[in-house]
């Protein structure tokens, strides 16, 4: 009879890890980044922008052997964070800044999967293959490094984020090429409510953070959409909006500069620490 029990107990516990397989750091929050080219990061990051802190780490989505990055692996978080050859992001200073206001035990992650140009729709499970098969040949190269589904790649490292941390917010930054879309409110909770169900994550608990594009009055080109964006709220209870007022821009009207992107970097820090949580 003792055997049996033994038995039953082995299995029980043998079951139980395969099942578990790993403990989460409650303390290790980590953050998904996706979008286009701002979120990518467009502009050359300075010597400044280098210096990390080991409380901040990126999951690199992407094999980059210059920089000595394998995809799946945590690393220190130094630009760039999205592919090998990508400029700052505004998950740079959003990371930077958040673990200068969470305390010491508090470490961040960032995933960031995104590709320049792309219309929401290529995170769309069911749209991303016939968006790759027409997609643009200069975007041919991109796609490629995520093959072929950024939005499979980024519930990969999610998944992989998941056995070490918890995610505890969604950073979007994408709408340019949306410009004037008025289902794009509807595009967006699609995939943010895809994430969730893949992720096994309540929107309670995990907020969607969305930045606006360039504004008016530095020169945005697709200022126009921020109408759009700021109505996303209604779609999403759970989306907060980053406001991109202030946020320097450059010459072609679409990209921050790099201090825009720092500048916006802590906006989403600063509408992350301000939504109550339980």
């Amino acid at each position: 009879m003792n055997f049996n029990i033994n038995i039953f107990v082995s299995l029980f516990f043998f079951v139980f890890f395969q099942h578990i397989g790993y403990a989460q750091d409650k303390n290790f929050h980590v953050y998904l980044c996706f979008g286009q080219s701002n979120m990518e990061g467009h502009s050359e990051f300075e010597p400044t922008d280098i210096l990390s802190n080991a409380r901040f780490q990126v999951l690199s989505a992407v094999d980059c052997p210059d920089l000595g990055r394998e995809k799946g692996k945590w690393y220190q978080a130094t630009p760039p964070l999205t592919r090998c050859n990508t400029g700052l992001t505004p998950a740079d200073y959003f990371g930077k800044t958040l673990i200068d206001n969470l305390p010491d035990s508090i470490q961040v992650g960032i995933i960031n999967v995104s590709v320049g140009g792309c219309h929401i729709q290529l995170f769309d499970i069911d749209s991303t293959e016939s968006y790759v098969d027409r997609a643009p040949g200069w975007m041919k190269g991109m796609l490629a490094h995520y093959d072929n589904n950024p939005y499979k790649r980024l519930v990969e490292m999610a998944k992989a984020a998941q056995k070490t941390g918890i995610i505890k917010g969604i950073l979007l930054h994408q709408g340019e090429s949306n410009t004037g879309d008025r289902d794009w409110p509807n595009k967006v909770n699609k995939v943010y409510q895809n994430l969730l169900n893949d992720l096994d994550l309540q929107a309670s608990e995990t907020p969607l953070l969305v930045g606006e594009l360039l504004s008016a009055e530095q020169g945005g080109k697709c200022a126009s959409m921020n109408e759009i964006i700021q109505a996303l709220p209604k779609t999403i209870p759970t989306a907060h909006i980053v406001s991109s007022a202030g946020c320097e821009g450059v010459p072609d009207g679409l990209h921050f500069s790099t201090e825009g992107y720092r500048q916006l970097g802590k906006k989403y820090t600063e509408v992350l620490l301000s939504i109550p949580r339980n």
